[in-house]
Parts: structure tokens; C-alpha cells; sequence
């Protein structure tokens, strides 16, 4: 291998010879102009897929969903092993927009099959980066950062020839725009969708078919402004009974959604989706008429939800789930979406026998939906069943493209059953999945410190902090680690502020009342201590804590019941 190769980002186009690399295959234009999406990936993906299905076929199957969403054109040759329940519905029946971070799971898979099939030493050239799309540039970050440049070194130029103009008209778009829908592409989604809005007539069935798409991306963009301009744009340019029902549920959903609690308006919502429910209940099929109700009533429950009426939200599912019935085998997706909010609803109100059952109808509808299995996996962990917990967390792992939050909560159930070594790989894997991903600094900060590794430890908290200053679980790992090393009042100042910004938080009242006790306060540390106990109760650490403040105060017999306390717990959680 080439010593010291590194990945390049440089302003202006390519060189026009490359005599000191020899590039995988010719220079890819990055601009998503001709091709949208995936420019960059399906590139490199149609120059590495065929030769690896002769060498590497376990590894192509592996990233079947990768492969098939990143490079359409591969579909014929690179069969999908693991296939949603909506690939094959009809276009009115696939209700599911993919999350916006299901791209970063998509880039990840492709950078693990990329790194394991490139030959050694490649070199990658692309150009016009500045002009690719989102998916690309998140893949090339991505790439940059998970595959080492002595494997594939990769050359990224912000400039480059100009692409032809993009001669699309409606109906090239209507298939670019649905595949986009599907994929869960939003920024194209959104950029392509306003195009096919300005080629067709507003009030059609075309312009509809863009403007529902458009809005509902912008939506989930955060765009909310945006949004509710063009669903009011629907409104304005149609007197279809359908179009407006669907209109009010997007605009209720824009402040029932808001990425900002602060302004999300609730009764402005329940407005606009009293609208929806009253337009759909008018509706002539009977058919269309039961799903969009029953579509709307769900709707409905998240409000309640987020208005903290559980019990209502709970009844609404419940009468969408009736109207379901009347559907026959039509709309399974609509379904599995109900069986799965009734489930969480069920869950947070205790009646977990009767989640668990309609966790598994949901799933039963669709295996190889990944949120469910994290979510069945969540109830059966909070129940101690950690063998069927691990069970599903490992099932959402294999159902599609690399999951962080599964191996965060596999990692979280490894540190309940002190299996250190396993949560601790579990958390490294999220944070290269995801290096934004703060709870997994946070716990692996704190299970560092707590194995003694505290140079480790500190400098998770370092970029922990740098993500979300003043985090109250950072300042209470970052107290500990400056207790540890005797710098007592940077221990003091931390876990004040950690107190100041969360008073209901029991380990910095702890780590608190331990610092208090080392630096001879013992009063102090009694009344820390105490108030942590308050809050957490079921901590056996807390008590024998105490305990040894009492000790050091001439309180025996009270040191002597929190041992007593200490012993008890800790024989119950055996």
C-alpha cells in the first residue's frame, strides 16, 4: 500500500491528467441535475456490483436494500432478499414517508460493502460535489470518514463541466418523484417536486400528485413555512372533497409535528384535523371512506398524545382500528401502523400483556419493518426479559440497512447484565454509524469512568460537550472524572452546574454528595446524598453511601439501616 495517501476536498474541477493516482474508474460529475439522487453512489455502486456478484455474492445480498435504493438501474441483477410489505402495493396504499436519517442508514451500508469489495490502493475522483445532491454528499462524508484512503482513496472537487440541461418533463418526473416517495429521498423530493409543480396546471391530477408529495417533504425537512403555503395553494386550486381532506390532515400535522415543542400548536391542529375527519366521513366510497377516516382519527391520536390524554388517544386507535375491518386485505400498511400505535399506547398506559400481543400482530403484518421490533424490544427489556429484549434488537438489526438505535439499546441491556466489554462495541459501532449521536458518548463516557478508563471517559465528554454544552449526564461523568483525579473544585463546579440544570436528576445529587464527603463536607454530602436517594430510590450505591457519611457524622444505627437498604436491593435485583 501507498504511504501516506489521505482523502482530498478541493475547490475548482479535476486535473486534467492523473499521473500520480490510478483512479478506480474515470471521474464521476456529482451533479444531481441529470440523475437526482445517488448520482455518486449508483456510479460507483453499477462499476462494483456485477464483478462482486461473481466474488462476493453473500456480501451483495447483504446490502440488498442499499444497493436496489442507491442504484435503481441494478434492480434486475441484484435481487431483493429482504422486501417491505408496501414494494408492491398500490400507490394509494403506501402511507410510510422514510425517515430523513434512513439516507445516513443507507450511506453506511454502502460504505461497508464499498470498503470490503474495492480493490486495495483505488483511488475515487469526484466533481461538481457542490452542486450533488444531499444523499451524495452525506454518502461522501461517509465514505471519507469509515474507509481508510490506504484502501480507497477518495479525491472530492467542487467544481466541474457543466451537465446538460434537464429536459424532464411531467411524466419523467411523476416516476423520479415517486421513487423518491418511496426511498424516502426528501431533499429531491422537495426540489424535483416544485419543478413538476411548475410544468403542470395547478388543480389537476398531476399538480396534486406533486403538491401532496412536495408539501409532505418540506414537512419533515422542518420547511413548515413552506409546507403550509403549498397546502394552502391545494386548497385554493381545488373543490375535490379528497383534496381537502388531505390538506387539512398535512397542515394539522405541520404543528401537531413541529420539530420545535415550543411552537407546536395544538389547538390550531385539532382544528384542522376536526376538517379532515369531517370532509372524509362525507366521502362517497365507502372504501376510501373508511380508510381516510380511520387515516384521520389516527392523526387525531397523536394530538391527544401530545396533549398528554393518553386514554383518548388510545379510544381514537381503536376506532380506526374498527373501520379497518371494513377494508378486507386492502391497506395492510394502514393496518400494521394502527396495530403498532395501539401497542405504544397500550404500553405507556401498563397494559403490557396486550401490547406485547399487538406488537406481534404489527410485525406479523410486516417483518421486516425494523422500528417495531425496537419498540417490542423497549417493553420486553423494561419487563426484565432481556433474552427476548436482545432477541429483537438483533432482528431489527438484520432487517434492513445499519440501525444505530439498535445496537444503543443492545448496548444499553449489555450494561444492565455487566457484560462492559459487549456495550462498550455496541457503542463504538453506534458512534461510527452515527458520530452525532450523543447518548451514546454519554453512556459510554459513563461506563469508561465507572471501568476506571478515565482519559477515555474524558474525551467522550469533551466532544460530548461540544455537541450540546452544558449537558447535564456530561457534566456528571466530567464531576466524577475531576473527583477522581483530585481536582476537587473543577468536580465542584460541574456538578453544580449539573444540579443547576437538572434538580431532578439523582447521579448529580450523588456524585455531588460524594464530592461534598471528600472535600470534608459531610453535612452537605448527608443532604445530597438524601435528596438523590429521593429521586432514585432503587439504588443500593446511594444508600451505602450514605452510610458511610452517617458514619463519619456518629450516626450508627441510621448508617446501619441504609446498609441494611444497600443489601436488600441489591439481593432483589439478583
Amino acid at each position: 500500500m501507498t504511504e501516506g495517501r489521505s482523502h482530498l476536498r478541493a475547490q475548482g474541477a479535476p486535473p486534467a491528467r492523473w499521473e500520480a493516482v490510478e483512479l478506480l474508474m474515470p471521474v464521476i460529475n456529482g451533479h444531481r441535475r441529470p440523475l437526482g439522487p445517488y448520482t455518486v453512489g449508483s456510479a460507483l455502486l453499477h462499476h462494483l456490483v456485477p464483478a462482486a456478484m461473481d466474488s462476493f455474492q453473500d456480501l451483495v445480498a447483504a446490502h440488498d436494500i442499499e444497493i436496489r435504493a442507491a442504484a435503481p438501474g441494478l434492480r434486475d441483477r441484484v435481487p431483493a432478499r429482504r422486501m417491505s410489505l408496501d414494494a408492491d402495493l398500490a400507490d394509494d396504499e403506501r402511507i410510510l414517508v422514510p425517515a430523513p436519517r434512513r439516507s445516513l442508514r443507507l450511506a453506511n451500508g454502502i460504505a461497508e460493502f464499498v470498503r470490503a469489495v474495492v480493490p486495495p490502493g483505488s483511488a475515487l475522483a469526484v466533481c461538481n460535489a457542490a452542486e450533488a445532491d444531499p444523499t451524495d454528499v452525506e454518502l461522501l462524508d461517509v465514505m471519507m470518514r469509515r474507509i481508510p484512503p490506504d484502501i480507497l482513496m477518495i479525491m472530492v472537487y467542487a467544481d466541474g463541466p457543466e451537465p446538460p440541461d434537464d429536459s424532464r418533463d411531467a411524466d419523467e418526473l411523476l416516476e423520479l418523484v415517486d421513487r423518491c416517495t418511496r426511498e424516502g429521498f426528501l431533499h429531491a423530493l422537495a426540489e424535483l417536486g416544485q419543478r413538476g409543480l411548475s410544468l403542470t396546471e395547478p388543480g389537476g391530477a398531476q399538480w396534486w400528485f406533486f403538491a401532496q408529495r412536495t408539501a409532505t417533504a418540506l414537512g419533515a425537512l422542518g420547511q413548515t413555512l413552506e409546507a403550509r403555503i403549498l397546502w394552502e395553494a391545494a386548497r385554493r386550486s381545488s373543490q375535490d372533497p379528497a383534496v381537502h381532506s388531505a390538506s387539512a390532515y398535512g397542515t394539522a400535522m405541520l404543528d401537531a409535528r413541529h420539530p420545535d415543542a415550543a411552537q407546536r400548536d395544538l389547538g390550531r391542529a385539532t382544528g384542522w384535523m376536526n376538517q379532515a375527519i369531517a370532509i372524509s366521513s362525507l366521502l362517497p366510497d365507502p372504501v376510501e371512506r373508511a380508510f381516510k377516516l380511520g387515516f384521520d382519527r389516527n392523526g387525531l391520536a397523536l394530538i391527544e398524545l401530545r396533549r398528554g390524554s393518553a386514554d383518548e388517544a388510545l379510544t381514537l386507535v381503536e376506532s380506526a382500528l374498527d373501520l379497518a375491518r371494513e377494508l378486507g386485505e386492502r391497506h395492510p400498511v394502514h393496518r400494521m401502523v394502527l396495530l403498532a400505535n395501539r401497542a405504544q399506547l397500550l404500553a405507556s398506559l401498563g397494559r403490557d400483556k396486550e401490547a406485547l400481543e399487538e406488537y406481534g400482530a404489527a410485525i406479523a403484518i410486516d417483518p421486516t419493518f425494523p422500528d417495531h421490533y425496537l419498540d417490542r424490544g423497549n417493553l420486553l427489556y423494561r419487563l426484565g426479559w432481556h433474552e427476548e429484549a436482545l432477541a429483537d434488537y438483533e432482528r431489527a438489526m438484520l432487517a434492513g440497512p445499519p440501525l444505530p438505535e439498535a445496537y444503543y439499546n443492545r448496548a444499553e441491556l449489555r450494561i444492565v447484565r455487566e457484560d462492559f466489554t459487549g456495550a462498550l462495541l455496541d457503542l463504538g459501532r453506534v458512534i461510527e454509524l452515527d458520530p452525532v449521536y450523543l447518548d451514546a458518548y454519554i453512556n459510554r463516557a459513563g461506563l469508561l469512568a465507572m471501568l476506571g478508563r478515565d482519559e477515555e471517559a474524558r474525551a467522550d465528554v469533551t466532544i460530548g460537550l461540544v455537541q450540546s454544552p452544558g449537558n447535564p449526564y456530561l457534566l456528571v461523568v466530567l464531576g466524577q472524572l475531576e473527583t477522581a483525579a483530585g481536582r476537587l473544585s473543577d468536580a465542584r463546579r460541574a456538578l453544580d452546574l449539573a444540579v443547576g440544570a437538572a434538580p431532578e436528576l439523582a447521579s448529580a445529587w450523588g456524585n455531588r454528595g460524594v464530592l461534598r464527603y471528600e472535600s470534608g463536607d459531610w453535612a452537605g454530602a448527608l443532604s445530597d446524598l438524601t435528596r438523590a436517594i429521593t429521586l432514585e430510590p432503587g439504588q443500593p450505591a446511594l444508600f451505602e453511601n450514605r452510610a458511610v457519611v452517617h458514619r463519619a457524622l456518629g450516626h450508627p444505627a441510621e448508617a446501619a439501616v441504609d446498609d441494611e437498604q444497600a443489601t436488600l436491593l441489591r439481593s432483589t435485583s439478583m
